[in-house]
């Protein structure tokens, strides 16, 4: 409730402020997390957890929204009982959901923070391709544009000779870094197209959405961790390596998304590209402090290329035509209805 009584203006910043260190933590945390000293969780836990967490806090949000317990009960029924076609479509978003969020974790591994962090900026490319063939969007030319210079600037990145100058624990591979977050870019863009094509066929919240997700992911992720990881957690139990940063990032990465979805609400696309772009510049100076990364030229301007290409593919060129039209209208239609006394 308080939400609502708040100025909109406000709000815009506070989406800003959260989008920015919900986008840059998650990097950030998942690279100290699967590097540091110590003995490393298994990721594909990780990711199960991280089901489980938002599996309970949709749960929590969907009972407020109802208000009662009874109603609360019915609402799921007819959502999941009820609609089991509708359910069961969900089961592809669900299984891409765990995929991508298991190649994120050999991503982080692999990269540091802030290479991985311009890196997967190319989803913004696989979510458009897959827009133009699922949904018939169509982009302007200037979208076009961004996507080409969005590809030049990860390009320049991954070929910088910046990175980070200190010993880590676990092998790295940057190859297969760079492979896994390509992968989690692709699967990000469809399922992404896919869960909003769901969202739009269909009156179900999305907080009612992710329970569908999270209730079919749980299993899948269940099954991906004993294909992954089975005899080392039967040999290490399926909670080693974890302390209470780990479940810091385990919470992160559960309601990241849930905080965006709230958050997107009250931002334009030229504020969330901003929030995006603060969060690459804020991962790019605390990776030089925390994890001594070496910041070159060629990865600065590639970094630059990126959030240039975000700002562009969020521009609406047709947005300030729609407008002066509008204003227009209004001023022909207050001519009619003698807004003026003088035009009378």
């Amino acid at each position: 409730m308080a939400i609502h009584r708040m100025n909109p203006s406000n709000l815009k910043y506070i989406s800003l402020l959260t989008l920015t260190v919900q986008n840059s933590m998650v990097s950030l945390s998942m690279r100290y997390a699967t590097t540091r000293d110590g003995p490393i969780f298994f990721s594909s836990t990780a990711v199960f957890m991280a089901e489980i967490t938002k599996l309970l806090t949709c749960l929590v949000l969907v009972f407020m929204e109802e208000g009662t317990m009874l109603r609360f009960k019915a609402s799921l029924h007819n959502a999941i009982v009820k609609n089991k076609t509708d359910t069961l479509k969900m089961t592809v978003p669900s299984l891409i959901y765990v995929l991508q969020n298991n190649l994120l974790y050999i991503s982080a591994a692999n990269l540091d923070a802030a290479t991985y962090q311009v890196t997967y900026q190319l989803k913004i490319l696989t979510t458009a391709i897959f827009a133009v063939f699922m949904l018939r969007k169509k982009l302007f030319s200037t979208q076009w544009g961004s996507l080409f210079i969005l590809v030049c600037g990860v390009a320049m990145v991954q070929l910088s000779a910046g990175g980070e100058n200190r010993v880590v624990s676990v092998e790295q591979n940057r190859t297969l870094g760079f492979a896994a977050a390509l992968g989690a870019c692709v699967l990000s863009g469809f399922a992404g197209i896919f869960f909003e094509k769901m969202l739009k066929t269909s009156d179900l919240s999305v907080w009612m959405r992710n329970i569908q997700l999270s209730l079919l992911s749980l299993p899948l992720s269940l099954i991906t961790s004993y294909a992954n990881d089975g005899a080392k957690i039967s040999d290490k139990g399926f909670f080693y390596g974890y302390d209470y940063f780990v479940y810091f990032l385990v919470l992160l990465q559960a309601c990241g998304g849930l905080i965006v979805a709230v958050v997107v609400k009250y931002a334009d696309n030229i504020l969330k590209g901003f929030a995006t772009s603060l969060a690459i510049v804020l991962s790019c100076i605390v990776s030089i402090y925390l994890f001594n990364f070496e910041l070159t030229t060629q990865f600065a301007f590639g970094t630059v290329l990126v959030i240039v290409s975000i700002f562009l593919y969020g521009h609406d060129p047709t947005k300030g035509k729609n407008a002066k039209k509008v204003s227009t209208l209004k001023d022909d239609e207050e001519k009619l209805l003698g807004g003026d006394p003088e035009d009378v």
